[in-house]
């Protein structure tokens, strides 16, 4: 395997994903209502794992472009740290989210060196997870609010819109 150059942090707010639709990869956060964000993860799941089955899983489709196999690292810790933000709001009243920087996670944990079939277990157990916690959402939950450390304001249901996209945008990424 080649050296892979180091990709450029994604310094975005993609908190405008909230408020209208992705034009890269078409997805509509505010479309989705609460009770439907457990199973739009599970429908997820099995693209991911396909993916990373593929022989190519570990190749970056650029130098600087993240591999099927380290956008799958990503978003199975996405899953992970939104399923701690998810029982923050249930559990604490208007909890304050520590920040996560993605881009130096990926460089710790070498994403690119790890091992395809395990990160999809992972993942795909991460998934099951997480599913069932927004499953189990009472109506009168949704609305509870936490605000993340750049002062961005999420409700349950906002945080799992929020964080749908993250898991669709890098679906479409990987052409999964």
């Amino acid at each position: 395997m080649t050296t892979n150059a180091i990709p450029e942090p994604d310094t975005k707010d993609w908190t405008w994903v909230l408020a209208q639709q992705c034009p890269e990869c078409g997805f509509t956060a505010a479309a989705i209502e609460g009770p439907a964000i457990g199973g739009t993860v599970r429908e997820l799941a099995p693209r991911w794992a396909a993916a990373l089955a593929r022989p190519d899983a570990r190749e970056r489709p650029a130098p600087t472009t993240w591999s099927t196999l380290e956008y799958g690292a990503h978003v199975r810790d996405v899953l992970r740290i939104f399923g701690g933000r998810l029982e923050l709001l249930l559990t604490e009243d208007d909890p304050l989210f520590e920040n996560w920087d993605q881009d130096a996670t990926a460089l710790a944990d070498r994403y690119d060196l790890q091992d395809p079939a395990v990160v999809s277990a992972e993942l795909t157990a991460a998934a099951d997870v997480l599913a069932a916690r927004f499953d189990s959402v009472a109506p009168d939950q949704w609305e509870r609010a936490g605000t993340r450390s750049n002062g961005s304001q999420f409700t349950v249901l906002t945080l799992g819109q929020y964080f749908l996209h993250d898991v669709v945008h890098h679906t479409y990424d990987v052409r999964a």
